[in-house]
């Protein structure tokens, strides 16, 4: 008999003993024989190996196939059954068979429940399924549920779902789909509790933060799935003032112009750079509260309101890479809009629309701002103060 003690690699004994026959008259020695064995034991890679912690790990399938059949699985709690009909719509399935290891009594209600839930809490089974109906067919140890599922949407739908987790991930998606003027926009988002007027914030500031592709503000359709809950898909439907072709010929003017103002002002640098810019814009046209909204509207038809004017300067600004964003909020109560620039002395507001003699000069703090009647969301904008 030759026992061996196995540490991690099975392939090397660690240490090993043999047990030797004693000669006739030498049986007293046994216990002493023993002792000695059981000592070296001790002494030997064995202790060690008493001594170490083993774990086993299991791999568990929350809806285990049956048979290798990823049609018909296996349920044998109602968690699991909703685990299986989510599986099921995942995978875009419209027939599934559930194999109920559960008192009988249960099923029906199980089933109800879980088709229900699927539907209506689920954020992609309230999305894209209209409704789920089943068959039950008892067997000898357990009930088989033969599912129909029925979309409302296409797997090409289904399939255009971005995730998206946090505030600056929602927002890229928003201006990725107004830089291309893209009709939808459909995320899955994570740890949300926000409501609607929430994503219409981020989308209007994703639109500002693209000028060269804001074009006209486009009217916005939101529908969240399902109506509560930390994990939502948000199907967002666009709605642009001007047709596909028309948006893309007018970006493509505007970059044109862009990219020679650009072109001449590449030169300078720091502050005299932001200063031929301020001039380059007033230049290019001029200020008219009925004017234009957009960047296009001040160059091409030389004049655009406050939303155009402070378009172009951003749009500008962007091809000098320099920091500048469109900021609005109300002047002496009317709806207005601005520019905040980094300048050498820090965060600066600048309003192009009004005339450059300005008292104030075209840079302001937030105090300056705030005594010329201007006023803005708290929080909003970078702040503008005195370094």
């Amino acid at each position: 008999m030759r026992p061996i003690c196995r540490g991690r690699r099975p392939r090397r004994p660690v240490c090993e003993y043999r047990c030797i026959p004693l000669e006739p008259g030498r049986r007293g020695r046994r216990p002493l024989l023993a002792a000695i064995l059981s000592a070296s034991l001790l002494l030997t890679g064995c202790s060690a190996l008493l001594e170490r912690d083993y774990t086993s790990v299991t791999p568990h399938n929350a809806v285990p196939a049956t048979e290798g059949d990823p049609s018909i699985l296996r349920a044998d709690s109602y968690q699991e059954l909703v685990n299986a009909l989510i599986y099921f719509v995942n995978g875009g399935m419209e027939e599934g068979v559930v194999r109920l290891y559960t008192d009988a009594e249960n099923v029906e209600p199980f089933l109800s429940d879980a088709c229900l839930e699927v539907v209506q809490e689920d954020p992609l089974g309230a999305y894209c399924v209209e409704f789920i109906k089943y068959t039950v067919d008892p067997v000898v140890t357990y009930s088989e549920a033969h599912l129909d599922i029925t979309y409302r949407r296409t797997r090409e739908q289904v399939a255009s779902i971005v995730q998206a987790t946090g505030v600056t991930a929602i927002r890229s998606e928003l201006e990725s789909a107004l830089s291309s003027f893209a009709p939808s926009r459909t995320l899955r988002i994570r740890y949300f509790a926000e409501d609607e007027a929430f994503i219409r914030d981020l989308a209007r500031q994703a639109y500002y933060g693209v000028p060269a592709c804001a074009l006209g503000m486009p009217e916005i359709d939101l529908s969240l799935y399902p109506d509560s809950g930390q994990q939502r898909i948000v199907e967002i439907l666009l709605r642009y003032p001007l047709d596909h072709a028309e948006l893309e010929e007018r970006r493509a003017t505007l970059a044109g112009c862009l990219e020679g103002l650009a072109a001449e002002l590449a030169p300078l640098s720091g502050q005299e750079r932001v200063s031929a810019a301020v001039r380059a814009i007033r230049e290019a046209g001029d200020y008219d509260p009925q004017g234009g909204s957009t960047a296009w509207d001040l160059f091409e038809e030389g004049a655009a309101d406050s939303e155009g004017v402070s378009l172009a300067f951003a749009a500008l600004c962007r091809e000098l890479e320099l920091s500048c964003q469109v900021a609005w909020g109300t002047l002496n109560e009317e709806p207005h809009y601005w520019n905040i620039i980094q300048t050498d002395a820090g965060w600066r507001h600048i309003d192009l629309s009004v005339p450059e003699a300005e008292e104030n000069g075209p840079f302001c703090t937030d105090q300056q701002l705030l005594e010329l009647g201007y006023l803005w969301e708290e929080g909003a904008f970078p702040s503008c103060v005195e370094e």
